[in-house]
């Protein structure tokens, strides 16, 4: 059933959820394509040890922007909890939860960091700094299926424009199509491109961050929740 009403705590929930979204995927980003992509020579071990020995300072600020990341992730899936567990509890815990797990994951990546970096002398240790396709997509496919969720529940709650949620729901399914696809054929990366396994999704998890941020939730009318109801 969804409420008619949006309370205080869904309002600062949305604020929360708009902030802690562009914030974390500028630290990601940062993170993942300005600091530490330029130090991997892909296939060539010798060239990241050295670019790794040369920029160590550089690697443990990758190892604090993941870590950050992780934790933003937790507050963002904290805010969208409260804003649509109104809409439907149940769901609302499943999105939250799947978001914890792809959180979890996250986690792995810093520690893989600094591992590889107390242990930089032994090169199979430097394997690591190699981008591990597999946990990626795994990261990849839970982060699509709490997307999916959230995005029906957003359909659901006419909260944000109806829209938008519908091709949030395309994008994320397409997410986990894609993740599902990788894990059975893995060299489909060589036919399809990576950025277009999440850049839909990607582009609506920002583009939601901004009208939480600075649009807030749209009112839904009681007719509206009515009609949801039957």
């Amino acid at each position: 059933m969804t409420s008619s009403k949006i309370d205080n705590s869904q309002r600062t929930a949305a604020k929360v959820a708009g902030w802690s979204g562009l914030l974390t995927f500028a630290i990601v980003v940062f993170g993942n394509y300005v600091l530490l992509n330029p130090l991997i020579v892909s296939g060539n071990v010798a060239a990241t040890a050295q670019n790794i020995a040369e920029h160590q300072t550089q690697v443990r600020v990758t190892a604090v922007c993941f870590l950050t990341y992780s934790l933003g992730v937790i507050v963002l899936l904290t805010a969208l909890y409260v804003i649509l567990k109104p809409v439907n509890p149940g769901l609302a815990l499943i999105g939250a939860l799947f978001r914890s797990v792809f959180a979890l994951l996250w986690l792995l990546a810093p520690l893989n960091l600094l591992g590889a970096l107390r242990l930089l002398s032994n090169p199979s240790y430097l394997q690591v700094f190699e981008p591990d396709r597999l946990q990626a997509m795994a990261r990849l496919h839970i982060f699509g299926l709490a997307a999916t969720v959230c995005a029906w529940l957003w359909v659901k709650s006419n909260y944000v424009p109806k829209g938008l949620a519908i091709f949030g729901i395309i994008a994320s399914a397409w997410c986990v199509l894609c993740a599902f696809v990788f894990l059975i054929f893995p060299h489909v990366n060589k036919v399809v491109n990576d950025y277009l396994f999440d850049s839909p999704m990607a582009l609506f998890e920002l583009i939601v961050s901004f009208w939480l941020l600075f649009k807030g939730l749209k009112p839904v009318p009681p007719n509206q929740s009515q009609a949801d109801a039957l």
